[in-house]
Formats: structure tokens, C-alpha cells, sequence
């Protein structure tokens, strides 16, 4: 299906997401759609599945003018669109969300349904069990879920939204092996991502948004550096490896985890063992669900240990069995990967937040004071929006930057899951770089990252995960991607037991 946008237009008050843009994309092909977080990115795929309407302008399939004016309409007409955090039911089984939203018959035919879904997946390589819960799967195997299902209503242009975010490798290869496939098969494909790398290994043209006008468009083979220039307006500078500076040990500890275990619905950690030095940064690495959130989770007194000891300071104060609330008061942050849903509040506005964050005194809240807060936090955090933009309005990108302005300055831990997941380049240098700040003031940062180079990037040491089994932790720069892969697939874990049960002995002759 030949899609077409003519100029169209969209804007949320005095921004314009979409100004005027228009692009043809032909059938059997994938198409990137690329640029910086608020690029309009995102606005313009709305638009095409019926989530938005346009103020002004035309979409075409195979040369007629069409109104999609819901989701539902986009489906009926052969658009569908996976989100970057799938649309499915967690108590309902893979079976059950394949046949959601099914529209030929009150009760479904299951057995149809289930010849239909298995046959879908052997065409595109992929292995779900239909009588598997949805909360058991992985993000990769929920995105194939629903590939299928897309597929199923009959989708003829499929649209994808930052798809290989917090995936594993292999399920990356995997789902780039389907995406070509179907668009061998006469699917039009549209592919939004920040990850050059993904579009070009995947696209064959890509389409650059920047502040909401179509800045330009570039063919296989991409220059890498050309599409950065089109995305940001020039060029950007190469970010430094490291927080912590020279790589030097510093002379104190702001957390230590001694001998700590944890409990899991499928697994149970135990034996961890962690000094983490003032500046320092330690990257977890590991598939989803492999213990890395419920380590992260126990440093912030989210997860209850259930044997081991978590201190903090110098001092060694001991926080074992304390709440978050208590961690929280002794100088930790913790920044979670949901944002809206964990981190934010939908439906207050950036002064709201500021006012919540920063518990202004008197019984009542002084609206110019919190104005004045919200309008030096934004400048400060050259965050896209005003002290009266809800925070849902905010693009991903923006939406971390307020998650980072929030912190209280006086932190010694921050632990963040997924820092710039959905995040363009800028933004995660920007994101880093406040990071760093941070460093340099004497806080350590441990930080979740699928993102393998940005685990190598910004780590001074690593700490795998796989299946509930921990290294210990691992120089950064003694590892490479290739290295670091095999490990979080369970591969040359032997050669590394020695190592972990030297390190257990040192900690014992430490404290003895």
C-alpha cells in the first residue's frame, strides 16, 4: 500500500508538532522516521493510526484521500501500530490478546484463532506458547505478540515505535528478519527510532523531522553524519567514556553491599557483593528479568532483602530492612524507566511538580514562587514545554530531563533504570552529561541500560546478570560488546567463578 502525506499540519497550542509536512512512501519497503525527541516524530504516526487528527492536510493510500479518525478506522484500512510499550492484557494469555479486538464474531473461534496464530508465527520465525501468561513474556516476545495480531486484522502498513527499546539482541535479529520479510511480501513499513545504527542495518530510505517541518530525506547508503546534521542542526561532539575522572578510587564509599540476597518470583540472587566509590558509575547488564531490577530495587529499599547487609556512606550506615522512604532521607534517588506511570503524575503540570518536589513551606502554595521555580528549572534543564504543560504533553526525551530536574541536589546515590531509553542522541549526551555533573559533585550513579554500548560507554565497572547469577564487578574497560553479550546469554561464566570467589575471600579479609 502506496502511503502519502500531503502538508500536513498539527499543533498543541502556540507548538506546532507537524508543519506542513508531506512524504510518499511506497509499498514493499521500510521506512525510517527519524529525528530529535519533540521532532514530531511520534505526532505524525499518530496521525496516520487514528490516534490524532491533523488540523490541516491529506493522508492518501494508493492515491485516494482517506479519513482515519480512530484506531479502529486506521485498522480498517489496513494501518496498525505497535507502541513502544505493547498494547496486550498481563492476566490474559497469549491466545486471549491475539484474539482481542477480533470483529467477526461475539465469541471467537479459538481453534481458528489458534491454527491462525501458529501459522503466522512459523512464517515469521517466531515461538510463542498461546497458553503463556502475557507478564511471563519478555518486551521482545509481547512486540511479536502483537506483530501477529496486527497482522491478523489485517494490516497492510505497520508502524513501529522505538521497537528495539529494551529488547535483547537476538530478539532484535529476529524481529529485523520479520520486518523484511513482510516488506518482501508488499507491506509498507514505517520504522521511528533513535538508533541510527537499527536504520541503517534495517531501512532502506529514511525521513528527517526536526521541530515538527520534514528537514530532508536520504537513501541507502546513509551517511550517518549527514542525518545527524539534518536531525540536530549541527554537529555533535563525542561523549566521554567515564564519570568517574582518570578512573582514580576515591577515598570513600556511598554504598556497600555485603553478602546480600534477594528473592524473585522465579529465581533467588544471593552472594552479591558491591563497594561503590563516591564519583563511580556501575553499569547491570542482562536479559529482562534476569535480577537486575530487583538489585537495583534492594539498593533503593524498594526490594526487601532476604539475607546480607545494604549500607550507606562512609559510615556504613546500615539500611537492611529499611523503606524507600528512609532511603530516600539518607541521600538516594531512584529514576524508574516508566516514567509517566511511576516517576510522573499525569495530570499536574511541570510548576506542580516542581511545588511537590521541593515541599514549599506554608499551608498554602505561593503560585508566583512556583512559577518562578518552574521557569529556573526548565531553563536550567532546557526542557521543551512551560510551568503550566501538563507532563504527559512532554516528549520522552523531556520527560527525563524533568525527571532529572526533580532530584534533590544533596543526593549520594542515584539509581536510575533505563536512563535514555526512546532517547535521540542529544538527549543522551545532554542526559549524561547532567549525570556527570553529578559524579563530579560526589554522587554514584547505578544504572539498568539493554543498551550495550551505552553500558560500556558510561560505566566505570559491569555487573552481569543471568538468571539470577551475578558477576562481580567487572572493569568496563577490560570488555567489548562481543564479551559483554556472551555473558548476558550465559556463556563463559566459568572462567569468571574463580574470579568471583577470589573477590568474596577479599571482602572477608577486609572486614575481618
Amino acid at each position: 500500500m502506496i502511503v502519502e502525506f500531503r502538508c500536513i499540519s498539527k499543533a498543541f497550542g502556540a507548538v506546532k508538532a507537524n508543519d506542513s509536512v508531506s512524504l510518499s512512501v511506497p509499498e514493499a519497503s521500510i521506512q525510517a522516521i527519524v529525528g530529535e525527541n519533540g521532532a514530531g516524530k511520534s505526532t505524525l504516526m499518530k496521525i496516520l493510526s487514528g490516534y490524532l487528527c491533523p488540523d490541516s492536510g491529506q493522508i492518501l493510500l494508493d492515491g485516494k484521500a482517506v479519513r482515519i479518525n480512530s484506531p479502529a478506522c486506521a485498522l480498517r484500512l489496513g494501518i496498525g501500530m505497535l507502541h513502544q510499550d505493547p498494547l496486550d492484557f498481563s492476566p490474559l494469555t497469549v491466545l486471549d490478546n491475539f484474539i482481542l479486538g477480533s470483529p467477526s464474531r461475539f465469541v471467537p473461534n479459538r481453534r481458528k484463532a489458534l491454527e491462525d496464530l501458529a501459522g503466522l508465527a512459523g512464517r515469521l520465525g517466531f515461538s510463542l506458547s498461546p497458553d503463556a501468561r502475557i507478564d511471563a513474556l519478555t518486551v521482545g516476545e509481547r512486540q511479536q505478540l502483537e506483530i501477529l495480531r496486527l497482522l491478523w486484522l489485517g494490516a497492510k502498513v505497520l508502524i513501529l515505535d522505538e521497537p528495539t527499546t529494551g529488547i535483547s539482541l537476538p530478539q532484535k535479529e529476529k524481529l529485523f528478519v520479520a520486518l523484511k520479510t513482510l516488506a518482501a511480501e508488499g507491506m509498507s513499513i514505517f520504522f521511528v527510532s533513535h538508533k541510527l545504527e537499527d536504520v541503517e542495518s534495517l531501512c532502506g530510505k529514511a525521513a528527517v523531522l526536526r521541530q515538527g517541518i520534514l528537514a530532508g530525506t536520504m537513501e541507502q547508503p546513509f551517511d550517518s553524519k549527514e542525518l545527524v546534521r539534518m536531525m540536530f542542526g549541527k554537529d555533535l561532539g563525542p561523549a566521554t567514556r567515564s564519570c568517574r575522572e582518570n578512573g582514580k578510587p576515591q577515598p570513600c564509599f556511598n554504598l556497600e553491599v555485603k553478602n546480600a540476597s534477594m528473592d524473585g518470583t522465579r529465581f533467588r540472587m544471593k552472594g552479591i557483593g558491591l563497594q561503590v566509590q563516591a564519583g563511580e558509575v556501575i553499569g547491570l547488564a542482562g536479559m529482562e528479568g534476569s535480577g537486575q531490577e530487583l538489585f537495583l530495587g534492594a539498593c533503593g529499599g524498594l526490594v526487601p532483602t532476604s539475607g546480607g547487609a545494604i549500607c550507606l556512606g562512609n559510615a556504613g550506615k546500615a539500611m537492611t530492612g529499611r523503606t524507600y522512604h528512609d532511603f530516600q532521607g539518607s541521600g538516594v534517588g531512584y529514576l524508574p524507566a516508566a516514567r509517566l506511570e511511576k516517576g510522573l503524575v499525569p495530570g499536574l503540570n511541570l510548576a506542580e511538580h516542581y511545588v511537590l518536589a521541593n515541599r514549599m513551606p506554608g499551608f498554602f502554595i505561593d503560585r508566583d514562587k512556583a512559577l518562578d521555580l518552574a521557569d529556573s528549572r526548565i531553563a536550567a534543564f532546557n526542557i521543551k514545554g512551560g510551568p503550566e504543560s501538563p507532563a504527559e504533553s512532554l516528549s520522552g526525551g523531556n520527560q527525563q530531563r524533568l525527571l532529572l530536574s526533580l532530584l534533590p541536589d544533596n543526593l549520594s546515590l542515584i539509581l536510575i533504570e533505563h536512563p535514555t531509553r526512546g532517547l535521540d542522541v542529544e538527549s543522551t549526551i545532554y542526559v549524561w552529561a547532567k549525570l556527570k555533573e553529578r559524579c563530579a559533585q560526589g554522587a554514584s550513579i547505578i544504572f539498568i541500560s539493554s543498551d550495550l554500548d551505552e553500558i560500556l560507554q558510561y560505566s566505570d565497572r559491569v555487573m552481569v546478570f543471568f538468571a539470577g547469577n551475578v558477576t562481580p564487578p567487572l572493569d568496563a574497560e577490560s570488555l567489548n560488546v562481543q564479551r559483554l553479550g556472551e555473558l548476558i546469554g550465559g556463556k563463559g561464566w566459568e572462567a569468571l567463578q574463580g574470579k568471583k570467589e577470589a573477590h568474596q575471600e577479599n571482602k572477608e579479609l577486609e572486614h575481618a
